[in-house]
């Protein structure tokens, strides 16, 4: 670049930094823009808004005035339909009600009743379980006996607190998301007065005596011949950083065949907490493109895995700056998941799923690849449509895999829906209070995620599981476990 007086002559390779670095500002804050005022769904539809939505400034097509037509026509008329109030669940229990009319005359005979069935609600039903042991003196010839029956079996002999309320607690802070201090409240509003350091000394008796619990779960998963991983932040609040808070990551694995999802709590992003869980591993794992699973690609025995969700992602990001090429490959991804759809629809077997994927979806990605390789030249490295290029290239083989083996998913869409509680708890609760409390919190999102993928109720789970544990045998444990079928063993 030279200056002579007031001018500036640029070379044209500066000036070409210049035009780049230029656009690639614009969609920067074009994206900036989208996370703060735009839509957070990335559904697509043919490269159009979502179904149903709405343009806040709509283009006007240019229309020609027309000339007066007279067109008559008869229809039937239809009346509208009025709303169908849905019916109460029948497993309800229903209170009745009568009120008979005043001044019935003498004679009048019933023809029939008018029900009106009205939904009601009563504060949680909390009430004391009072254990009677009767004890009872027994002459012998060696002396007096007395007997008792032994006490049941208590997940924490120490305390006053049953498994169903120790599960309200770990449900109500976990899945509805409500921070100690407020359950505190809730059940001081209904008359019984628990201290916030009370509750947290039961939840951490809770975790201890479910934390072998845990480690079965976590061999079941390293057993597994198919792991999917995924990572998320967490804040925690630590004396090493006094005043602020230490950003530490759920590691998260999950296991398709075995329908079980492991959080791991590590303090940072680098490759010990993956390495460690992953030591013995062997088989296919499939994450996103985050470099630190790229070291597992060259071990023996482990085939790695891509997710295609993130590659669409990459290109949804890119959709209002490059529309041509965006849709065009959120297209024919499109089309791939359809394919996914009909397969789980119909039914098919690991045979026909095979065969569906090295017929009709095999294609589509080959001339996917031929496609973005091509389309690679002629876009700026830095630009979003050009990173979401690289993106998709440089993982292309890994996205292949899903192709040859039946077992393998598209993408990791089934971890990533067991990682959003944990965004929603941090909206409530904000950080963890230790590393310590951070681990634990990744024990109940361990056991709270097998229990919806496999569908199970988590409180009856909870309790239940509270009931048995505290006797149950150390090599029977996986018996407890959310969802578990022997022949999954």
């Amino acid at each position: 670049m030279q200056q002579t007086g007031e001018n500036v002559i640029l070379t044209i390779a500066e000036y070409n930094q210049l035009v780049s670095d230029n656009k690639w500002l614009h969609e920067q804050l074009a994206q900036l823009k989208r996370l703060i005022f735009g839509a957070k769904s990335e559904r697509f539809i043919d490269g159009q808004p979502s179904a149903g939505q709405l343009s806040l400034f709509p283009v006007q097509e240019d229309v020609k005035p027309a000339g007066k037509e007279e067109i008559t026509y008869q229809r039937e008329k239809k009346e509208k339909n009025k709303p169908v109030r849905k019916e109460l669940p029948a497993h309800l229990p229903r209170r009745e009600e009568i009120i008979e009319p005043e001044n019935i005359p003498d004679g009048a005979k019933k023809i029939g009743e008018s029900v009106t069935e009205i939904l009601e609600y009563e504060p949680t039903n909390i009430y004391v379980r009072r254990i009677v042991r009767p004890k009872y003196v027994v002459k012998k010839e060696e002396g007096v006996q007395i007997m008792v029956a032994d006490l049941p079996c208590l997940p924490l002999p120490r305390s006053n607190a049953g498994p169903s309320l120790l599960s309200y607690i770990i449900i109500s802070k976990y899945v509805d998301h409500l921070p100690f201090y407020r359950l505190s409240k809730i059940l001081k509003r209904q008359g019984i007065e628990i201290a916030e350091n009370t509750i947290n000394g039961w939840y951490s008796a809770v975790c201890n005596l479910m934390e072998p619990l845990y480690e079965e779960m976590k061999k079941q998963i390293q057993k597994s011949d198919y792991i999917q991983g995924d990572e998320t932040p967490i804040r925690v609040l630590t004396s090493e950083k006094p005043g602020s808070s230490h950003k530490g990551y759920y590691w998260v694995y999950h296991s398709p065949p075995k329908r079980l999802v492991l959080f791991d709590y590590q303090k940072g992003r680098d490759q010990s907490g993956p390495l460690d869980m992953l030591k013995n591993f062997t088989g296919t794992l499939q994450t996103d493109g985050y470099a630190a699973y790229n070291q597992f690609g060259l071990r023996e025995g482990i085939e790695l895995s891509a997710c295609m969700a993130h590659v669409r992602r990459k290109f949804e990001q890119s959709i209002d700056n490059y529309p041509d090429i965006a849709n065009y490959v959120m297209g024919e991804l499109q089309k791939l998941y359809a394919l996914e759809r009909d397969a789980v629809e119909k039914k098919f077997d690991m045979g026909g799923i095979l065969k569906m994927r090295q017929e009709k979806a095999l294609p589509i990605m080959d001339n996917l690849e031929k496609y973005i390789r091509e389309k690679s030249n002629h876009v700026l490295p830095k630009s979003s449509i050009g990173m979401a290029i690289s993106y998709a290239s440089n993982l292309w083989k890994r996205l292949k895999v899903y192709l040859t083996d039946a077992k393998i998913l598209i993408d990791n869409n089934l971890i990533e829906n067991t990682i959003r509680p944990v965004a929603l708890g941090r909206k409530n609760y904000l950080f963890a209070g230790s590393h310590e409390a951070a681990q634990r919190a990744a024990m109940i999102y361990s056991f709270l995620g097998t229990c919806k993928l496999n569908n199970v109720e988590p409180f009856a789970w909870f309790k239940e599981t509270l009931d048995k544990i505290p006797d149950y045998k150390i090599q029977n444990l996986k018996e407890l476990l959310p969802g578990y079928k022997k022949q999954d063993s």
